[in-house]
């Protein structure tokens, strides 16, 4: 089976041209992953190993096979879930997760929902009259224009906007937006997407990387702990297209969550593949 690593990686810095003199904004996501090109399997009941990693089974697998319960460090928890699609699309399925799991974290879901998108850059609009206030620049592949504290940059494949309300950068796939307190990233392709939502002390992440198959992570977390303590809560969700998928659930108190994420992780690649 062959076995490759995966590392995505952005940094886009967004300056705002104005005579103010506006904070540069970088934002900066990086990940590693690693794949194989393992066909997943279409499972019946799970299964449900005593240990993985730092995770213990509590008793057994539920009579029907679709569920089992992992405990871990300080009080961490791992759910295995085996979900029949039956015509279902992956992602409404896992609406009914992601509602469960920011009822633990419903402080966190509230500010990473409450982030208004930054407006998408409008077209550039017809040179205006010259002025001491405007400015506008047409040159093979590019074209600038600036009006007051607002200015519009655009070359092939690139496209940023600074305004008083947000800025933008689009480059080949990838962009950045930054508005107010709040910052977002988005990768997408053929291969699938990452979008990464940032607000105060928030972070929200959403992986897609199925094409041929279902392969969905989503990661919700807080440096401020819930009410229960909860301070990173998300799933992975694996399986082939139409279903059954195996979906593990994790809810965990500690600050360095990586581990029982990974732990989970591992559990449905033993039950499906990677």
């Amino acid at each position: 089976m062959k076995r490759s690593v995966i590392v995505i990686g952005c940094a886009a810095t967004l300056v705002a041209l104005s005579a103010c003199g506006e904070p540069t904004v970088r934002i900066t996501k990086r990940s590693e992953t690693t794949t194989t090109s393992g066909v997943l399997k279409a499972v019946e009941a799970l299964t449900c190993p005593e240990t993985v990693g730092a995770l213990t089974r509590k008793g057994s697998a539920s009579a029907d096979g679709a569920v089992c319960t992992y405990g871990g460090p300080r009080g961490a928890e791992v759910v295995l879930h085996l979900v029949p699609l039956e015509g279902t699309e992956a992602t409404v399925a896992l609406e009914t997760f992601e509602t469960r799991l920011h009822n633990l974290m419903p402080e966190a879901a509230a500010r990473i929902a409450s982030q208004p998108e930054p407006p998408a850059p409008a077209d550039p609009p017809e040179p205006p009259a010259m002025s001491g206030e405007s400015a506008e620049v047409r040159l093979p592949g590019l074209t600038v224009h600036a009006e007051g504290d607002a200015a519009e940059v655009r070359l092939p494949g690139v496209s940023i906007s600074a305004r008083d309300d947000g800025s933008r950068v689009a480059v080949a796939g990838v962009e950045v937006h930054s508005g107010g307190d709040g910052q977002s990233v988005r990768i997408g392709g053929a291969g699938g997407a990452v979008e990464v939502q940032s607000r105060e002390d928030v972070s929200e992440v959403r992986v897609n990387a199925g094409a041929d198959a279902i392969r969905i992570t989503y990661i919700l977390s807080d440096s401020q702990p819930s009410g229960a303590g909860w301070r990173a809560v998300g799933y992975h969700a694996r399986g082939p297209n139409g279903g059954p998928m195996v979906v593990a659930t994790v809810q965990t108190r500690d600050r360095q969550s990586d581990a029982v994420f990974e732990d989970a992780e591992q559990l449905v690649s033993l039950n499906v593949g990677e």
